[in-house]
């Protein structure tokens, strides 16, 4: 093939058989689901039940010799009515039922209909559309893995039988390079930007989702027989075997989540080769620098090109490290994190600053209004920290993951479940034509990506640890699971966070039993207060875990109050699209301006915020229930610069003193719900003024 330049995926653009034969063929050590359930929470952790697939997390890592902490399956949590209950609704009734019947209109079907001879529609979409299903498939996963729901389960067996008929003999599995393009398959350069490895890995991803929800191995089997037919018997390390180069990391962290499900090493080793890099595939410096891998990620030493393989890739080295515990990994990750949050990450937990190459820019590069931010880099950031917390604990990875969750990913979607964000910028002026939300992309990676993010959600709320429970996130929830000695237990959250401060928290163990309970007091809040059974608890400290050990009795009572009060941001001077201006941050959540909530006649090019603390409270709060589904709007005094709205032309000598301004009032409401009305300009941070 011909040599491409380093490009977007939103840029680049480029014999069937049957289940029975299928079924013939060698397959992994799997256990196989049984034909009745236990009840929910009645196994301890690691006990074999035969049930294991139902009682995975979103990662499983019961095994996993170096994470600290393991995941709850998704189905121990039910998220009840408040914040996140309204968007998860909208996503399972409209987001994921809409995006199938885009991806059946856009042909990313027909794509394997077609090999199966029941659809004579030419190929359609990128060299990456196959893995546009397997993200559906796995949002259909996780959402089936919180409830029944009968049509999309019929629905999305249907699409994976679809799938699997065009399996090969071989085990390779892909729509695109099938017929002349054969010849190409998992040739150096088409490794480099054909995707094929990208597909399956989310093939893998969603099959496992699909395979803890419902117990079938349909798809699963097909991932498997993938990695073990095609790819372990011709490519890896060694002068009998072709070598990997990743091209979009995603396979890595793929291949590990099914080592955790098979307990087949082959499949870690073949991640740890991967994320190693082989360097018989050659490719220009810049190459290994925008694919973010073909080297091996221990000589990673700062964030740089395109922000979702970055994110991918460091999904794997973490999980490769949970695993194996190598400690050149957990280096690399930490110097690779602190670049992150002290260089390279929006005040919305976006990254991405480029829209050249979808990319990460150099230090303190975080342009406003053409930053990037892809929905899928936000989401592999919280991915990433997920793991990092997973191996320590430690509450400012829990810390991150909230900032990106509230703000960078719920900005994805509409509220109504049906427009999505490829990019998220913190200014925008739609006087140029762009729209920023879009029912469909031809790169559709983002929406069915959030939808398996909002999906997924409920197994993010708690982790377990060999002394106890870890409680990341706060919302009206219920868990019904266990500790790790076996204990039956239930966590019942009744809140109105993030609107208001407190959160009451009831612990109810099946017997009296002495555990810690880790109770995360977010960065965000200055200080906060605590009492168990109405008694005080003293070293309440921001950005850490409280640890409450004690002997808990069932209906024990947690109170917690977390300070709310609305402060504004600044950026580190040497960002200098922030030089000057400040953001407005309420709890966990972002707020931004938007033309159409200020008086009229003020342009948001022209206003200031009063940042003068002679008042105690600057901002006021007001409840609006009927505004983008029920926000805290916020209200603070500012200014109308009228030299920069009155003056013509580009350059002026500096006179300071002819700088005049009248007052005004300015709304700010969250980030996440900007862009759900009218087009309007948007911006996050703000000119201050300090008179």
């Amino acid at each position: 093939m011909t040599k491409r330049p380093e490009i977007s995926r939103r840029q680049f653009v480029g014999s069937a058989i049957s289940a029975a034969t299928m079924a013939a063929l060698p397959l992994s050590n799997l256990p196989r689901s049984r034909e009745k359930e236990p009840p929910s929470g009645s196994a301890a952790v690691g006990a074999s039940t035969g049930f294991e697939w139902k009682d995975e997390g979103v990662l499983n890592l019961v095994k996993s010799p170096h994470a600290k902490l393991r995941n709850v399956p998704i189905h121990a949590v039910t998220i009840a009515s408040g914040f996140w209950a309204a968007r998860r609704q909208v996503n399972v009734e409209k987001s994921i039922p809409s995006m199938e019947k885009l991806l059946e209109s856009n042909g990313r079907m027909d794509n394997f209909l077609r090999l199966a001879g029941k659809s004579d529609a030419p190929q359609r979409g990128p060299v990456f559309s196959d893995s546009d299903v397997y993200k559906w498939t796995e949002a259909a996963g996780f959402a089936l893995q919180s409830a029944g729901r009968p049509e999309l389960r019929n629905l999305a067996d249907k699409i994976i039988k679809e799938v699997v008929a065009v399996q090969e003999p071989s085990g390779y599995l892909n729509t695109y390079y099938v017929g002349d393009r054969a010849k190409d398959r998992m040739t150096p350069e088409v490794q480099r930007w054909g995707h094929e490895l990208y597909n399956i890995g989310h093939m893998i991803q969603g099959s496992i989702a699909y395979y803890r929800a419902t117990g079938d191995r349909t798809l699963l089997d097909a991932g498997i027989r993938f990695v073990d037919g095609f790819l372990l018997p011709n490519f890896g390390p060694g002068p009998d075997k072709k070598p990997i180069f990743s091209g979009h990391p995603e396979m890595e962290l793929a291949l590990i989540e099914l080592y955790r499900t098979t307990g087949d090493k082959r499949h870690l080793e073949l991640a740890g080769y991967i994320l190693q890099g082989d360097d018989r595939i050659k490719v220009p410096h810049r190459g290994y620098v925008y694919h973010f891998c073909g080297i091996p990620f221990t000589s990673r030493t700062h964030l740089e090109g395109h922000a979702v393989r970055a994110m991918y890739a460091c999904c794997g080295a973490a999980d490769y490290y949970l695993e194996t515990g190598d400690a050149t990994y957990w280096k690399t990750l930490n110097t690779l994190w602190d670049d992150l949050v002290n260089h390279q990450m929006y005040v919305t937990g976006g990254v991405g600053a480029r829209s050249d190459g979808e990319a990460f820019g150099d230090v303190y590069e975080l342009p406003n209004f053409t930053a990037y931010g892809e929905s899928c880099a936000a989401i592999g950031n919280m991915m990433w920290n997920w793991r990092m917390l997973a191996a320590t604990g430690d509450a400012k990875y829990a810390d991150i993951i909230e900032r990106a969750l509230y703000n960078g990913i719920n900005s994805g979607m509409s509220l109504d479940g049906t427009l999505y964000c490829y990019r998220n910028p913190l200014g925008f002026d739609p006087s140029g034509g762009d729209r920023i939300r879009n029912p469909w992309y031809d790169v559709t990676c983002c929406p069915p990506n959030l939808e398996r993010t909002f999906a997924s959600l409920p197994g993010y709320f708690y982790s377990t640890c060999a002394d106890g429970l870890y409680l990341h996130l706060y919302d009206n929830s219920v868990l019904d699971w266990h500790l790790e000695n076996g204990t039956p237990l239930k966590v019942q959250q009744k809140t109105n966070y993030p609107w208001k401060d407190g959160v009451d928290i009831t612990v109810t163990p099946e017997t009296p039993v002495e555990f810690t309970l880790y109770l995360r007091i977010p960065g965000w809040s200055d200080h906060a207060q605590v009492t168990v059974n109405g008694k005080a608890v003293s070293g309440v400290t921001p950005g850490e875990y409280l640890a409450l050990r004690r002997k808990w009795e069932p209906g024990d009572a947690i109170s917690v109050k977390f300070d709310l009060t609305t402060h504004t941001i600044e950026a580190n001077p040497r960002v200098v699209d922030d030089y000057g201006r400040v953001a407005v941050q309420r709890g966990p959540l972002v707020y931004c301006l938007e033309q159409l909530d200020q008086p009229e006649g003020v342009a948001l090019a022209d206003v200031r915020l009063d940042v003068n603390q002679k008042f105690s409270s600057p901002f006021q709060e007001e409840f609006r229930d009927d505004l983008l589904g029920g926000i805290v709007a916020l209200k603070c005094a500012g200014a109308v610069d009228e030299k920069s709205s009155s003056r013509a032309g580009l350059y002026f000598r500096y006179r300071p003193e002819t700088s005049k301004k009248h007052a005004t009032t300015l709304t700010f409401i969250p980030y996440y719900a900007w862009a759900n009305r009218a087009s309007t300009p948007m911006q996050v941070w703000t000119p201050a003024v300090n008179a």
